[in-house]
């Protein structure tokens, strides 16, 4: 798995003119799924994320985590985290999940979310969504789920 992480100062998702997500303070979320992935990929991510210490405390210092400070998450899945531009003009998406799995882990992620006491919001999945926001700081960290090892023979 694939999240992209940027502190925000306010974030919001529209799927045509619905609004499907909106949050205050706290963090967007792009998360991306490849075939491999599973729910400990997706624990590992929301555990990471919920404690990673990206907010300020009153020294200015990034010592605060989401939990710390009581913010939210805009989760918009998005499989184009895993695009290939190595090859020609035109992305591959090979790499990405096919839309039945993905979209599995991915309610199974924020659910993880949820489960520690965070706001989740999210956009439609599979939808082409509008997502806009305000990036605070700015702060924009790529974060991936632990590379499987092959086992030893």
């Amino acid at each position: 798995m694939r999240v992209l992480v940027q502190r925000c100062k306010e974030a919001q998702v529209t799927v045509g003119d619905e609004l499907t997500g909106k949050i205050e303070s706290g963090l967007m979320l792009l998360v991306g799924i490849t075939h491999e992935d599973t729910e400990k990929d997706a624990q590992y991510l929301a555990d990471k994320i919920s404690g990673l210490r990206i907010f300020e405390d009153d020294q200015e210092k990034m010592n605060l985590s989401l939990l710390e400070v009581g913010g939210a998450v805009l989760s918009v899945s998005q499989f184009t985290l895993y695009g290939d531009c190595r090859k020609g003009k035109r992305p591959s998406f090979a790499a990405a999940a096919r839309p039945e799995a993905a979209e599995r882990l991915y309610e199974t992620f924020n659910q993880l979310l949820r489960n520690k006491g965070i706001q989740v919001e999210t956009g439609r999945f599979g939808a082409m969504m509008d997502v806009t926001f305000t990036n605070w700081g700015p702060v924009t960290l790529m974060l991936e789920s632990p590379v499987r090892q092959e086992p030893r023979a």
